[in-house]
């Protein structure tokens, strides 16, 4: 079931349409994917987060190595400066598993986010994984994912999509839920 949380304290007026998405959730789950197929839907432009990673951190995952925290505050400013920093709508693709780390990208980019967390259920993400080449993050990672993901909570200016369905599906419960349309 879709979900739509807004915060009470810095939830967007009605007739502000937010200029900031965060496509986030678990490895796998389509972060990528739907990202670039909603922007151009908002008539906007996609990041995806993974390239502000420094060449440490992708090293460490290429490994097998889970992210400290420590490696990943600078990334989460970066992300949060750079989307900010742009014109127009962004969407940007980024796991922000953790409230703290959502509220880093909130701080960084001084201005409201909308983040979309794509949920679906282990199996089908672990289908995924083992279905995708050429990414940097091994499927033996996606159990410290899901250990590490807090679902935003009703506080938070976020909604909550199941990903049981087609890209464009997926994009289509997003604009019904945030009450974009785009062009």
């Amino acid at each position: 079931m879709d979900t739509f949380y807004m915060s009470t304290a810095a939830s967007l007026h009605r007739s502000e349409r937010p200029r900031l998405f965060v496509v986030m959730g678990v490895a796998g789950c389509g972060k990528s994917t739907v990202g670039e197929a909603l922007a151009p839907r908002l008539d906007g432009i996609y990041f995806d987060g993974d390239n502000f990673h420094p060449r440490e951190n992708i090293a460490k995952m290429s490994r097998g190595e889970p992210l400290t925290d420590a490696d990943r505050w600078p990334w989460l400013r970066r992300i949060g400066a750079e989307i900010a920093a742009q014109k127009g709508i962004v969407v940007c693709g980024c796991s922000a598993l953790r409230r703290v780390y959502r509220d880093v990208i909130r701080e960084a980019a001084g201005e409201p986010v909308l983040f979309i967390h794509l949920a679906g259920s282990r199996e089908l993400i672990e289908r995924r994984m083992a279905a995708r080449s050429g990414h940097f993050m091994p499927l033996s990672l996606l159990e410290s994912q899901f250990a590490a993901l807090e679902p935003p909570a009703a506080d938070e200016d976020a909604v909550s999509i199941e990903i049981d369905a087609s890209t464009d599906e997926i994009v289509a419960r997003i604009a019904s839920q945030t009450g974009e349309n785009g062009s």
